[in-house]
């Protein structure tokens, strides 16, 4: 089951946002360089629609935290005061939905997979995957260790200057441009390291296994 609604509180303008205008301490995702970055089978919405398996889990800032374990060196766990201490960048980056919208340039800011990981003592050797665990009623996604760690990827606590509501997956959700969206588990608890590939919830349900949006990868 699919739940779908659209926020109407942040629609966009109506011209697109330009890598070029960012400031010089945000990074650039590398896919809004692209002369066209709408992909194949996408189109562009102005809002930002709601869309999940369950519905948003009773969730409060005090209760939550991320916890990192299996295949990294030191596992690791923050509550939601420690996790904002943590260093901080901004990714500026479109965000492509497997139902084919896409919402291009936002602009998210958070904590990097890659500082995670070097929190965490770095990985080890044979680390090759990584699970994400939602609140969400026990929801998970998987991604290989290599989109997980790229430059734009990051834990997000903020969306266009603006905390990320329930809805959207706040207070803090994955993000990993590259990919479609729903590999950027929202409402995020925990980060699994594996050896071997594992599917998560959609990926148990006929969605790809990888899910790059240039390639089409939506199903199995």
């Amino acid at each position: 089951m699919i739940m779908c609604a659209v926020d109407l509180d942040k629609p966009q303008e109506t011209g697109i946002a330009c890598p070029d205008d960012q400031p010089g301490d945000v990074i650039i995702s590398a896919d809004t360089r692209r002369a066209n970055r709408v992909p194949p089978g996408q189109s562009r919405t102005r809002k930002w629609p709601v869309l999940d398996a369950s519905g948003p889990p009773r969730l409060s800032k005090d209760q939550w935290e991320l916890a990192v374990w299996g295949l990294v060196r030191n596992p690791m766990k923050w509550n939601w005061k420690e996790f904002l201490e943590l260093p901080r960048v901004k990714v500026f980056a479109d965000f492509h939905c497997v139902t084919t919208w896409s919402r291009l340039g936002n602009t998210w800011e958070g904590v990097s997979t890659r500082k995670i990981v070097e929190l965490c003592g770095g990985l080890k050797p044979e680390a090759r995957f990584v699970l994400a665990h939602g609140y969400d009623h026990g929801w998970t996604t998987n991604l290989p260790v290599e989109n997980f760690l790229a430059e734009d990827a990051l834990v997000a606590f903020s969306h266009d200057g603006e905390e990320i509501a329930s809805p959207h997956g706040g207070p803090a959700r994955l993000i990993v441009p590259l990919l479609y969206a729903w590999k950027s588990a929202k409402w995020l608890g925990g980060l699994e390291l594996l050896a071997e590939d594992k599917a998560g919830f959609w990926e148990r349900n006929g969605y790809h296994m990888h899910g790059d949006p240039w390639s089409e990868e939506r199903f199995r």
